[in-house]
């Protein structure tokens, strides 16, 4: 399903509207297409990613400080990447189960690739089973290898009895991105017509129940390295980050459902950092807005991305804290939910707000904009979508209703736990 990756900027962190587009899109799950990866199941997530903020930095494994690159950079290294990203990413092949690690042979079990896969395929299997227990459904799996290393498996639960489309998706990828790109995003002034290796690995969902009353909700944690071409100093990575978040879409917005949500985000947040959860909060708040609605798509959350600025391991806690509050922050709102009376004008709305999820997706989120761009795999860059949706021509909610209040919410965020 979807984990899409953006290829390397720098080991700096930079302003959230400069950073290039993403290879690994904190966008929609079925998004893997967009590095070359395919699913057989036609089913659901997603995903996106904003940018971080910061300057400059002593990167972890060097010391050395990189300049702030300008807008301009940025833009060209994205359309780089987008001309060339599926260079050297390999054709996958289906297996009949899935093997035990994605990654190559060569790479050591301390590293921060392998700690980062066993995170997100313990994280698949937590909330897939917490999920299961809820809709009382099961999981469609697909998984998938390439022969240079690599690969991902995709679930996806469809016509459940509380899900209408859910899927949970890892991916890990290894490829080659353009130097022009590189050199763009990092400020690095070397010149080398190499294609610089890189690595990706994250996992990524979507959840679509069938009932108004009970919210969708997206999530996407995600690493990247690049390593130095061939020929050159090995062992080290040349540019790393971390990104990810959670984000919640109701067609309702209960007071009491969206605290909760948005505070179990800032426990785990506060796990590292207590300055993270507004930060990522407002980043969150920035990035779904659909601009031609002037609205964002829900009820937000917390997103970060280019996460460097301090020790590895720190940034893996925080991602690792964050993955695991998935399941009690949305499985306790669609128990609540899931058998509640709506009406027949009620789930129109539900649906009239799936198609503003369809246009996010499909205007805004850069993962599924790279990937279509790119030629990638239709099916699996399509799945984050819902099953259903509607529009209709000038709808306006009636003033003081339930539609109303929700619209408020997704026109002016508050500060949910002021």
């Amino acid at each position: 399903s979807k984990v899409l990756f953006t290829p390397p900027t720098s080991r700096t962190q930079r302003t959230r509207k400069s950073k290039m587009a993403a290879i690994m899109s904190a966008s929609s799950m079925g998004k893997a297409v967009a590095t070359g990866a395919t699913v057989k199941s036609q089913r659901s997530s997603k995903a996106s990613a904003p940018r971080a903020v910061c300057a400059s930095r002593a990167s972890a494994f060097g010391g050395k400080q990189l300049k702030m690159q300008t807008r301009q950079q940025r833009q060209m290294a994205k359309f780089a990447v987008s001309a060339t990203a599926t260079k050297g990413i390999e054709k996958e092949v289906m297996q009949d189960e899935a093997p035990t690690t994605l990654l190559r042979d060569d790479v050591p079990d301390d590293s921060m690739r392998a700690k980062f896969e066993k995170m997100i395929r313990s994280a698949q299997d937590e909330i897939c089973a917490a999920i299961e227990e809820l809709d009382g459904g099961k999981f469609h799996e697909d998984a998938w290898t390439r022969p240079g290393g690599g690969g991902g498996i995709s679930r996806v639960l469809q016509g459940g009895k509380v899900f209408e489309k859910a899927g949970i998706n890892v991916s890990v990828v290894y490829g080659k991105m353009p130097p022009e790109a590189y050199r763009a995003a990092t400020g690095e002034s070397k010149k080398s017509d190499a294609f610089i290796p890189f690595f990706a690995a994250g996992i990524s969902s979507v959840m679509h129940p069938h009932n108004p009353m009970a919210p969708t909700v997206h999530f996407n944690y995600r690493y990247f390295e690049t390593e130095a071409p061939e020929g050159e100093e090995e062992g080290v990575p040349r540019a790393w980050w971390f990104g990810g978040g959670t984000d919640l879409t109701p067609s309702y917005v209960f007071e009491e459902d969206v605290k909760h949500f948005h505070q179990t985000q800032k426990d785990a947040c506060d796990k590292t950092d207590e300055a993270f959860y507004p930060k990522f909060k407002q980043t969150c708040d920035d990035y779904f807005m659909i601009k031609h609605r002037g609205e964002r798509r829900g009820v937000g959350g917390i997103f970060f991305d280019d996460m460097n600025d301090r020790a590895p391991e720190e940034l893996l806690k925080l991602a690792t804290n964050c993955a695991a509050a998935v399941v009690p922050a949305y499985v306790p709102l669609v128990e609540k939910h899931k058998d509640d009376d709506f009406t027949a004008e009620q789930k129109e709305w539900q649906q009239m707000r799936r198609g503003r999820y369809v246009e996010f997706n499909l205007v805004y989120d850069r993962g599924t904009t790279f990937g279509l761009k790119t030629g990638g795999r239709i099916e699996s860059i399509l799945m984050s979508l819902p099953l259903t949706a509607r529009w209709e021509y000038d709808q306006k909610p009636e003033e003081g209703s339930m539609e109303a209040k929700a619209l408020e919410a997704y026109r002016n965020p508050p500060d949910w736990l002021a």
